[in-house]
């Protein structure tokens, strides 16, 4: 694993760091507007005055801290592929290039010694998983990983409520960003709700530093609706994601292709509009995690005993 030059500095010299996963480059958005949010959301993260380490793999080499040339090869490499935690090490043996997962990107960033990381949306439990077992490694790994995730919920597509009792189990802590209502991801309100509030970056602080107090093992999740005037309307989310899962079914798709299919299906429905919410939400949440990253360095978090 790799630093990058400008994040090593600022982790040697306890300046606020702010990791980034890069699914969102290699996998969320068409080319060119994969490679041009990738630069503005590095932009947006260093005028709060926190450096940004987006996360990626290439050629078999993890990098945390991305250059803008690497930035523009992971964005247009052929073959990119996706990876979750379990992925790297063949990746790494077989020098694939690709984007990292949350559960990846989280991983990576606690071995880095980052201790916020932003991203969309979550990965959870899949529909139907009662029957195919299907959920993302994401939540395993949020339940070992001493990181702040700031997210906008989990996706749409996926089973939330589920999703929200599994992260029960697991003892994931998670608190809503000054609202009591889940989001998800393209709506502010998924309809579930969460039982525990922050109201400023500096609450999330005050948590997080309870929590290494306390030697709890695994991460804060801290769910960030998007700006309601930025959703999807709710009817129209609804009516799409019906369509996309009635398509799901009829062709008989399941697995780690059901999420990219339901996806796009959303994405056709709304003429792209989904394109632009997923802009809004990472936009929404590299704010509120590169302030987060800001207070935590202000004042570090001294490791029990």
């Amino acid at each position: 694993m790799r630093l990058g030059a400008g994040v090593a500095a600022a982790l040697a010299a306890g300046h606020p760091v702010l990791a980034c996963e890069s699914t969102i480059l290699t996998h969320g958005l068409p080319a060119p507007r994969n490679l041009a949010v990738a630069a503005e959301a590095e932009d947006l993260v260093r005028s709060l005055g926190v450096v940004p380490a987006t996360v990626g793999v290439l050629d078999g080499e993890v990098v945390v801290g991305l250059s803008g040339p690497e930035l523009e090869r992971l964005a247009g490499a052929p073959g990119r592929v996706k990876l979750s935690a379990r992925d790297l090490p063949v990746a790494v043996a077989t020098g694939a290039t690709g984007g990292t997962t949350v559960a990846a990107t989280a991983h990576l960033a606690h071995r880095a010694g980052i201790a916020v990381f932003a991203t969309g949306g979550l990965g959870g439990v899949h529909r139907g998983a009662a029957t195919t077992f299907d959920e993302s490694a994401d939540l395993p790994a949020l339940a070992s990983l001493p990181v702040v995730v700031v997210s906008a919920g989990v996706k749409s597509v996926l089973d939330v409520a589920a999703t929200l009792e599994r992260l029960e189990t697991l003892g994931v802590s998670v608190a809503g960003y000054r609202t009591h209502a889940f989001p998800g991801f393209y709506v502010a309100d998924s309809g579930h709700r969460v039982g525990q509030r922050v109201e400023s970056p500096q609450q999330v602080a005050a948590a997080w530093r309870a929590a290494r107090a306390l030697g709890l093992p695994g991460a804060l999740v801290v769910a960030n609706p998007v700006p309601r005037d930025e959703q999807l309307p709710p009817a129209e989310h609804d009516a799409a994601l019906a369509d996309a899962l009635a398509a799901l079914d009829a062709a008989g798709i399941g697995g780690q292709d059901a999420t990219p299919f339901l996806l796009q299906r959303v994405r056709d429905a709304t003429g792209d509009r989904s394109l632009e919410v997923n802009v809004a939400v990472y936009r929404n949440n590299l704010t509120l995690g590169a302030r987060i990253a800001a207070e935590l360095a202000a004042d570090p978090v001294t490791p029990p005993g």
